[in-house]
């Protein structure tokens, strides 16, 4: 994983900015139905929280000892608002094909693999930490 390949493609698709999230949602939506009641009604305010939490992963992505804790603390309230580990690979493949769908001519094998690392370690953290809060 090419942590400064992650941040010069998160900034390529950030300049497409609210709709990336938009997209995102849109999509998880349509992968798994069951999960939109997990979610208010109005999306806006949850759309600037889903952005901003991605900008500080991305930022915090070559800094383990500040992401991690970051992460864990993501994984403990997602989980008080139901999220259980079943959720992740819903989640992992709408944010590729967001990514994906954003980057355009950007996006290649390696992007695609190097998403797919950072997601999987993220999600397993998150995953950890809201076993332990849950126990």
């Amino acid at each position: 994983m090419d942590p400064q390949r992650l941040k010069d493609n998160f900034a390529l698709v950030g300049t497409h900015g609210q709709d990336v999230t938009a997209y995102f949602y849109s999509d998880l939506f349509e992968r798994d139905p069951a999960l939109r009641p997990l979610f208010p009604a109005s999306m806006a305010k949850q759309e600037q929280m889903l952005l901003e939490a991605l900008v500080q992963v991305v930022s915090l992505v070559d800094d383990a000892p500040a992401l991690v804790p970051y992460a864990q603390e993501l994984g403990r309230r997602h989980a008080g608002y139901g999220v259980t580990s079943e959720h992740y690979p819903q989640v992992g493949a709408s944010l590729l094909a967001t990514l994906e769908y954003f980057s355009g001519p950007a996006w290649n094998q390696e992007l695609a693999n190097d998403w797919a690392t950072a997601f999987g370690l993220l999600s397993q953290i998150m995953s950890e930490a809201a076993a332990e809060a849950a126990s």
